[in-house]
């Protein structure tokens, strides 16, 4: 199973600069040894608050309490809180092994909820999920729909996208066949130093999975 975690680090006040760096690397060595053994798949920072570091990761772990040994292993968390999500797969996600063929440009996070207009047939929701999936591999095959996840709950997706801004981020969502349903919540990402794909290097594989 695949899964996002979002992972708050607080240093307690006071705490000597010499225990905060060494803490810091041994995290950076044991992440990389996490990556190597495909435990740890991506990380990203998102946009921090005032007084903490944060950083996104995506795991890989046969279950919840597998993926809570991989936390409790790494050394920030003595100071650090885990919030995560579990992913479902979904049929137009592009598959593991995708990431931007450029650098420069950015990554998001976009949630993606389908809220259906009073009324809808099951005929017209059954059209609608086919041209949904369909259309998952045009963005994929753009370079621009990197993952595609199903989140708990119905109708509620989370993609991993890629576009040289904000604003063609923006045209490649209202793109999207049920643009008019969806309520869309994205969030901009930084790559983060330690992030596996920066060592992997570059690599985006071509249409959708079978």
């Amino acid at each position: 199973m695949e899964y996002l975690v979002t992972m708050t680090t607080r240093v307690p006040g006071g705490t000597p600069a010499y225990e905060v760096e060494d803490v810091r690397g041994r995290e950076a060595t044991h992440t990389r040894e996490l990556a190597a053994r495909g435990q740890v798949l991506r990380l990203w920072r998102p946009p921090p608050e005032p007084g903490e570091w944060r950083t996104t990761g995506l795991f890989a772990a046969d279950d919840s309490d597998g993926l809570e040994r991989t936390l409790a292993s790494m050394p920030l968390r003595v100071w650090r809180t885990d919030e995560v999500t579990a992913l479902g797969p979904h049929p137009g996600d592009p598959g593991r092994g995708r990431i931007p063929l450029s650098e420069s440009s950015q990554e998001f996070l976009v949630t993606l909820v389908v809220e259906l207009p009073y009324g809808t047939s099951g005929e017209g929701l059954e059209e609608m999920t086919t041209r949904d999936d369909d259309r998952a591999c045009d963005p994929a095959a753009e370079g621009h729909l990197i993952r595609l996840w199903r989140l708990p709950g119905e109708g509620r997706n989370l993609g991993l996208w890629h576009a040289a801004g904000a604003g063609q981020m923006r045209d490649v969502l209202r793109s999207l066949p049920p643009a008019d349903w969806l309520t869309v919540e994205t969030m901009p990402l930084t790559r983060h130093p330690g992030d596996p794909a920066s060592v992997q290097g570059p690599r985006v594989s071509s249409g959708c999975t079978a």
